[in-house]
């Protein structure tokens, strides 16, 4: 307006966010300002006002716009940010009206069944392996490589799936998860050569490798904050049955060969085969168990999935069985993308927007880990879980090693040494067992339908000599001379003889190929072991459950790794395999608390948009040290067992110190 010679102009509804341009200028009558303007033309005047000072209107206009937009966008974040803080305290108090009923145990035990899927795959193959290695003649470094690349798959499957389970959601992760495992796993079965039973294997591993980081994530968002240490501790026990299960099945059915069977002359079934097969029934129980459970409610209150307001409001009130009429979900920029995308293009187009906008926000969740507020105590827990997987796994290798090493010192102490023994126009109708032949003579000698087992023959003669039906173990002939000798069906080849020499020897219908025998290359013992071991974390598992709530997760994870170094040194007393089994149920019935702590501290510090990537990244890091581990601790068997110890301890020990700097989240609202 004008006043005077004074020119203000202000921005609607801005008040102090105006445009103020103040001049004076000397009085003049109307006469003299209408001679000024006469004959000038519009753009004549707009230049003389912007000479003199005075804004262009269309420049008013693009100001006032900036300024209303600048000022939507600040309310917009502001709104945002008391959104994503109020939605935990929502969704805390939603969870406390909705308590802890039946539909939580029942998820409970579906989640468990997954988890015991898991428990059992991890025994699996260090159970087939002695009866796998005779059926398809692996080699002792093959038989390292099946073991090392199913753990590496597992480490893998941790790291994509609880990545992608953040993005796609946990119900659905967790059906992949467990499709991948039951296809593949039953198709092993039926695998009759090694590169193929190696592929099969490495597929299973890769997808029931993601299924711990997804169920503990997917639990812990149905549980109410002063129920959720106690619950989750419990579901870490289907661990343990995954362990009981397998044992108890290996050892009731593979040292038996009648319950295998052939289809055909190539194509046989045996009893190891069978077990993998019934190994598979918690996976297809937990699958069918979590297609009719609901998705996680805050994954969809956090994540979005496409839905609107009220779809969310009226999925969470049905999967929570309490009436959310109003709770609020802010809207990120990567949904505001994926919608305008989604409207766009072609189906493939859209589709591959999609799956590609997913990969990058699941890359920028793993990135984020990185930042300020989760750097220290991600680096912490990393620390934590590496020595703790470190001590465990390379201990859990070691028990077992340790008892076959003592089983074969004790057999080896046995061996029966024959030294130039001259046997002429004998038969041989008994077992030979543990045992050495050198420079013996065997002259119109006879072997037939025996068995020879630990038997070497070294520098020795063999003339006009009959073998038949003869089925051999770990036997060898070494440096020997055979002159007008005939083998007939027997399984001794020429792997079988080193550096011999064959005059006029006859080889006849020979079974060549590895041959299994059940009731040597299967020791109850190692199956006993196994088993002993998983039922000695019942107790450890009850007492955390018991205590996790009441004493914090610090407590119990420091606390138990720091007993749990002290019980390595009991290790040193092992001389014989009753107390080295001892020993062992022992430090797993003290450490498991710990891995119950990490499992459900790892799940309470990080947000539910980065949840199960955090914990896939630590279950991976797991998984490593544990391939680290066994590689490790398995040089020092039978060499020293101050090593082994010492290195167990000072893992226990770190992770144990380390575990008392991290936060305690006890009474933490999950964010």
């Amino acid at each position: 307006m004008r006043e005077g010679g004074e020119y203000t102009y202000t921005q609607d509804g801005g008040g102090q966010d105006g445009y103020p341009y103040q001049t004076d200028y000397p009085q003049q009558d109307d006469d003299a300002a209408s001679d000024a303007t006469e004959g000038a033309d519009e753009d004549d005047q707009m230049y003389e006002g912007e000479y003199q000072g005075i804004p262009h209107p269309d420049e008013i206009k693009m100001a006032r716009r900036a300024a209303r937009l600048e000022a939507k966008r600040k309310a917009r974040l502001a709104e945002q940010q008391e959104e994503e803080e109020s939605l935990p305290e929502q969704y805390e108090s939603i969870m406390e009206d909705c308590g802890h009923g039946r539909f939580q145990w029942m998820l409970f035990f579906v989640l468990g069944l997954a988890l015991m899927a898991d428990g059992v795959d991890g025994f699996v193959v260090g159970f087939v392996l002695p009866s796998a290695e005779k059926d398809m003649c692996i080699s002792n470094a093959d038989k390292g490589l099946l073991g090392l690349l199913v753990y590496v798959a597992m480490m893998v499957g941790a790291l994509v799936w609880g990545g992608l389970c953040d993005k796609m959601g946990r119900r659905k992760c967790l059906i992949y998860v467990l499709t991948i495992d039951l296809v593949f796993s039953f198709l092993s079965c039926f695998a009759q050569g090694y590169g193929f039973f190696l592929f099969l294997r490495i597929c299973s591993g890769f997808g029931i490798g993601g299924s711990i980081p997804i169920v503990y994530t997917y639990f812990t968002e149905f549980l109410q904050m002063d129920k959720r240490g106690e619950h989750l501790s419990w579901l870490c026990m289907f661990w343990m049955l995954g362990g009981l299960y397998a044992s108890f099945t290996a050892w009731g059915i593979i040292p038996h060969y009648g319950w295998g069977f052939a289809i055909g002359t190539q194509f046989q079934i045996h009893s190891w085969r069978v077990f993998i097969l019934v190994c598979l029934f918690p996976a297809l129980a937990a699958l069918i168990g979590v297609v009719f459970m609901p998705e996680s409610p805050r994954f969809l209150l956090e994540v979005r999935v496409q839905l609107k307001p009220p779809e969310i409001l009226k999925q969470v009130t049905l999967i929570l069985c309490v009436r959310v009429t109003n709770i609020k979900t802010p809207q990120t920029e990567e949904d505001e993308f994926i919608e305008i995308q989604s409207d766009t293009g072609t189906a493939f187009q859209r589709w591959t927007v999609r799956k590609m906008t997913m990969l990058q926000q699941v890359m920028a969740n793993v990135m984020s880990l990185s930042a300020p507020e989760l750097r220290l105590q991600g680096l912490f827990l990393v620390i934590v879980w590496f020595c703790m997987a470190f001590s465990y796994h390379g201990l859990g290798v070691w028990f077992p090693d340790m008892i076959k090493y003592m089983q074969y010192e004790e057999y080896e102490s046995k061996v029966k040494v024959f030294h130039r023994e001259r046997v002429e126009r004998f038969h041989f109708n008994f077992s030979l067992v543990n045992q050495i032949h050198r420079e013996g003579e065997y002259i119109h000698d006879k072997f037939a339908n025996i068995e020879i087992k630990s038997v070497k023959f070294e520098d020795s003669l063999f003339e006009n000599c009959y073998f038949e039906d003869v089925r051999s173990t770990n036997t060898f002939f070494e440096n020997c001379t055979f002159k007008n000798t005939i083998f007939y069906n027997t399984d001794l080849w020429q792997e079988k003889f080193k550096d011999c020499r064959l005059e006029n020897t006859t080889f006849l219908h020979p079974k060549k190929g590895c041959h299994l025998n059940f009731q040597e290359e299967n020791d109850i013992v190692i199956y006993m072991v196994s088993f002993l071991g998983s039922l000695a974390v019942l107790p450890g598992n009850i007492l955390s459950a018991l205590f996790m709530d009441k004493i914090g997760r610090i407590r119990i994870i420091g606390g138990s790794m720091l007993a749990s170094s002290a019980c390595t040194f009991l290790l040193l007393l092992s001389f014989s395999q009753g107390a080295v089994i001892c020993w062992q149920c022992l430090f797993y019935a003290v450490s498991v608390a710990a891995w119950n702590g990490l499992e459900v501290i790892s799940v309470e510090l990080y947000p539910s948009s980065k949840r199960g990537t955090a914990f896939g990244i630590l279950n991976g890091i797991c998984k490593f040290a544990a391939i680290l581990a066994s590689f490790i601790f398995a040089v020092f068997i039978g060499i020293t067992k101050i090593i082994p110890i010492f290195l167990a301890f000072a893992a226990l020990v770190c992770g144990g110190l380390v575990a008392l700097k991290l936060p305690e989240t006890r009474e933490k609202i999950l964010s």
